[in-house]
């Protein structure tokens, strides 16, 4: 019984494919049999011939079936071709081990591909080449010797051939680690990763020979290498204090007034009322003593030095009577310039770039400078409504160059701006109550600190205001303290930093850019006098007469030293750092000879106000 439904199963699904067949081939418009049905047409024409030989093997060796069944399964091997559904032979096929029809098709596909592919490729690479042509007589000379030194340098870059000029202009924006790994590419890519050019550029990049030529060294990454040798002993002899150290001192009992450096030159007042020069790369001694002008020769007792400035052409001092002398820092003794103010002189500043001096003596304010021939002439002048305390530079009018300098000067709550094409002093920060405690002036911006009283102090206390020079307001306030802000730093500083000591006993070093604190140090139980600081490293000093030299990065403090006297200069450069010690009291009692307690004049004899210069050179 089960054997008929069996058969009669296998009839009823023969028909149902026998019309979907017929149904299928009714669907073709043409009649034409496609390309695809010719090759599944073979496929199964081979299939039904390798099939037919298992089917009559099975059959014979089968055992116990019915001559029904044997009948049935005879009729099915001995179907016509065309009666068997094409996927069924396809499925049969994949499932005896055979391979698709259709991987022929994909293999067509992969092979056109492939010749479309290096058919660009070709026309590509033929359209970047450069052929070689003959001289024509017409052509001009140079445009033949550039089409010469255009086939003889081209860089290869892969895929792709530049001239060298051009593979020049792409190396120049590496690194020192890119170059050296572009160097062992290609024998090509070190030649030019190799190039003089290049590494001039880098040193002059990283502020190494800014007036050299290419032509000065034989070898610039050589010279690069030592400079950063050098560089990095030099800092190692700044975190151990390894060096030489010169004291310079003028006259025991004379006591020290004012000292200002810049460079190699350090100059220095004292209450007899010399001056004295120090060139610390040449100790041109004959050129050390400053003589005054003969107009004020004469006059004894000579009155005391109180300011004192020195940039790399000229030195001025300012004295208790008004008078102000200036010498040349080449031909020195004699003052090229003189001139007198009624009254004390109160703030004296003096610009880095050029011989422009400007004087303030109670509410007067004068600038001078000398003309193209040499002869002094004032500028500008201008009265304030308060006195002046404080006058600074801006060292670099980039902003506006085709006028004259600018400076920056502090009357009670008001800071001013003054410069020779103005008609008024233009004023930059004013409050009320809020008096200045210190000032400071950059390329750009000016840095004051803002001492807050009474009420205000309930609005996070003194602060340090920022201020951009280029249009007059105020950038940024930074720093949170209850003490008053006694120096701060922003010329001498890294980009976008700023430091600055306050009376409180921390020194503070703040970023511009976020107005966060970078880094806050305990440093002298006696007050922040004087600070500077650079990419790694801060020095300050304190009234109580110590200089401390700290690690940025780690807050950490590398080495100190300590001297009686306050500590009131503090400027260092790459391998120099010079310091003074000066005292408060300018005339100490027990000084004369005369007096009954020499006990005071005594200590200050054990311990003078003193110069130093350290130095850490490789």
């Amino acid at each position: 019984m089960a054997e008929d439904e069996l058969l009669a199963f296998r009839e009823h699904w023969k028909q149902e494919l026998t019309i979907k067949n017929e149904a299928h081939s009714n669907c073709n418009v043409t009649g034409q049999p496609s390309r695809e049905d010719s090759k599944l047409k073979r496929y199964f024409e081979d299939f039904g011939q390798n099939r037919s030989e298992p089917k009559k093997r099975q059959d014979s060796t089968s055992h116990g079936s019915s001559k029904g069944g044997e009948d049935a399964v005879l009729s099915v091997a001995k179907t016509p071709k065309e009666d068997q559904p094409e996927y069924v032979s396809i499925a049969e096929g994949l499932l005896d081990g055979r391979t698709s029809p259709l991987l022929e098709r994909i293999q067509e596909e992969r092979t056109r591909r492939k010749r479309k592919y290096h058919s660009l490729t070709k026309a590509c690479n033929t359209s970047q080449q450069q052929p070689l042509r003959k001289i024509n007589k017409g052509d001009k000379f140079v445009d033949q010797f550039i089409q010469d030194l255009n086939e003889t340098n081209d860089i290869p870059f892969f895929d792709i051939e530049l001239p060298y000029e051009l593979a020049l202009k792409i190396f120049q924006y590496l690194s020192r680690t890119e170059l050296g790994r572009c160097a062992q590419v290609s024998k090509a890519w070190g030649v030019l990763a190799e190039d003089e050019v290049l590494w001039f550029r880098m040193c002059q990049t990283e502020g190494y020979h800014h007036g050299a030529s290419v032509s000065d060294s034989p070898c610039w990454k050589s010279t690069l290498r030592d400079c950063r040798n050098s560089e990095n002993t030099v800092r190692s002899n700044w975190k151990n204090r390894v060096g030489s150290i010169s004291q310079l001192q003028y006259e025991l009992g004379k006591v020290l007034c004012d000292v200002n450096s810049c460079d190699s030159y350090v100059v220095a007042g004292y209450t007899s009322g010399d001056v004295r020069l120090w060139d610390t790369l040449h100790w041109d001694s004959a050129a050390s003593f400053l003589k005054p002008s003969p107009l004020t020769a004469d006059v004894t007792p000579r009155p005391h030095v109180s300011h004192i400035r020195v940039n790399n052409t000229v030195a001025v001092a300012a004295y208790d009577d008004g008078c102000v002398d200036m010498w040349s820092t080449e031909t020195g003794q004699e003052p090229v310039h003189h001139f007198q103010i009624p009254g004390r002189v109160h703030a004296l500043a003096l610009s880095l770039e050029s011989p422009t001096l400007a004087t303030a003596a109670g509410l007067d304010v004068r600038l001078d400078q000398p003309d193209e021939r040499g002869y002094w002439r004032t500028l500008c002048q201008a009265t304030l409504p308060k006195p002046v305390m404080q006058l600074d530079f801006s060292y670099r009018r980039y902003f506006r160059r085709d006028s004259g300098p600018l400076v920056a000067l502090s009357a009670g709550e008001t800071v001013y701006l003054l410069a020779p094409e103005d008609l008024e002093p233009r004023v930059l920060h004013t409050v009320y109550g809020h008096p200045i405690t210190c000032l400071d002036a950059s390329a750009s911006h000016a840095a004051l600190g803002v001492k807050s009283c009474g009420w205000a102090m309930n609005d996070g206390g003194n602060k340090i205001q920022v201020y951009s020079l280029e249009t007059g307001q105020s950038e940024m306030s930074v720093g949170n303290s209850a003490g008053d802000f006694s120096c701060v730093n922003l010329r001498d500083s890294p980009p976008h930093m700023l430091v600055c000591g306050n009376k409180d006993r921390r020194v503070r070093v703040f970023d511009l850019r976020t107005g966060s604190s970078v880094t806050s140090l305990y440093a002298h139980h006696m007050g922040v006098t004087s600070v500077q600081a650079d990419d790694w490293k801060i020095v300050s000093g304190g009234g109580e007469g110590l200089v401390c030299v700290w690690e940025m990065r780690m807050g950490a403090k590398l080495w100190e030293m300590h001297n009686r006297h306050p500590v009131r200069h503090v400027r260092f450069n790459t391998s120099t750092l010079v310091t003074a010690n000066i005292p408060d009291e300018k005339s100490p009692r027990g000084a004369c000879i005369t007096d009954d307690d020499l006990t005071a004049h005594r200590r200050s004899l054990i311990t003078p106000p003193i110069i130093l210069i350290n130095k850490f050179r490789v």
